[in-house]
């Protein structure tokens, strides 16, 4: 069987010649009842690799036997993919605001929370659902039409929200600057790492930062609890929405994008989503961390570095992560200086140039881990 692919275009944002920007949206709709599933990538616009994903994803799910539908957003964000200085992409940050592109989306604790008390205790699962989205969607319209207006990041951000709203899963597809593969994993949903094939898992509490996965899965998570303390009933939504990280930005690596769709279709095979299909989730170590334990590592000094611990690797107390280079001492034994670990850890990401200012975010590791 063949899955008929619908292609339409949405405008996220004009620019100063009143020029529309369109992203593209692929829909897949099988013949089964079933979940939504939405996926979208390059929010940050140096974070290219998920728009591969996408591609073999759309060519691998024409011919599986979906159920429900799967909304693809490749793309996601043609300002940032399109703002350049030389050689390298500067799409992490809005230009004309500076407000990061993940962290415009909606949440209204308050308003989860009154929605709550309209819940009566006969009410079915689906009609809270049905209810529960129509509001949020509502919302999120209600806070496009702002009078005072809104930021680029955000009116782009609300827009994207509004495709997801209807969804049961959501994913979010990143890169880290020069990075291993790595998920976040809103700690409600911590049996769903393995469903990945992603060997570094960090587990998020569900608090709302600003991000797509967290718009996405704190106003189901608010509402579950509003309504166990409100009815004393237990329900779940099945909702989920995850932040994945597939390697390093400003390369696309064709053979690692069809990986990473396996490992993203094993995930949607276990949910439902496709009907007969094998694909199932690696026999992997999975390694897990929660957030507190995910540390950044700041320098307090300036200079040129060669990272010397790379993203993946194990790296014990004592051993070395990075030769700093200090050219106003390259005549003295000051010249070079080797940095250390300060505790046992596993560098997940680093920054990606040699040349570094004091206070840089040098890298991102995990501490703590454990075996899942």
């Amino acid at each position: 069987m063949t899955t008929q692919v619908v292609k339409k275009h949405m405008v996220v944002a004009q620019n100063a010649s009143g020029r529309n920007m369109n992203v593209p949206i692929y829909r897949m709709k099988g013949a089964r009842p079933g979940p939504t599933v939405y996926i979208q990538s390059s929010i940050h616009g140096a974070e290219v690799q998920g728009n591969v994903v996408i591609y073999h994803l759309i060519q691998r799910l024409k011919d599986m036997d979906i159920c429900g539908e799967i909304i693809l957003v490749p793309n996601c964000n043609p300002i940032g993919t399109n703002i350049k200085a030389g050689e390298y992409t500067l799409g992490r940050f809005d230009p004309v605001n500076g407000t990061n592109w993940n962290r415009g989306y909606f949440f209204d604790k308050e308003a989860v929370k009154h929605f709550a008390k309209t819940v009566t205790r006969e009410e079915s699962i689906e009609g809270i659902k049905q209810r529960f989205r129509a509001h949020l969607s509502n919302a999120i319209d209600n806070k496009l039409a702002e009078p005072w207006g809104l930021g680029l990041a955000q009116q782009l951000n609300l827009k994207l929200q509004q495709m997801a709203v209807n969804a049961d899963f959501v994913l979010d597809l990143h890169n880290g600057p020069v990075s291993t593969r790595h998920v976040y994993i809103p700690e409600y949903a911590k049996d769903s790492a393995k469903l990945f094939n992603i060997p570094h898992c960090i587990f998020i509490p569900n608090v709302f930062a600003g991000a797509l996965d967290e718009a996405t899965f704190c106003p189901w998570w608010t509402l579950q609890e509003s309504i166990k303390t409100n009815l004393e009933r237990e329900i779940s939504f099945n909702v989920e929405a995850f932040t994945l990280e597939m390697g390093s930005q400003e390369v696309i690596d064709f053979n690692e994008g069809n990986i990473d769709a396996t490992s993203i279709l094993s995930y949607l095979n276990a949910k439902g989503v496709l009907h007969e299909c094998d694909i199932k989730p690696k026999e992997m170590q999975r390694l897990g961390v929660y957030l507190k334990d995910y540390k950044t590592l700041f320098t307090n000094w300036g200079g040129m570095v060669e990272y010397m611990a790379k993203p993946g690797q194990t790296v014990k107390k004592g051993e070395p992560l990075a030769q700093i280079l200090n050219i106003d001492d390259l005549d003295t034994d000051n010249g070079s200086r080797t940095l250390e670990a300060p505790c046992d850890l596993i560098p997940i990401l680093h920054f990606p140039s040699a040349s570094v200012l004091s206070g840089t975010q040098l890298y991102k590791v995990f501490t703590n881990y454990k075996e899942l």
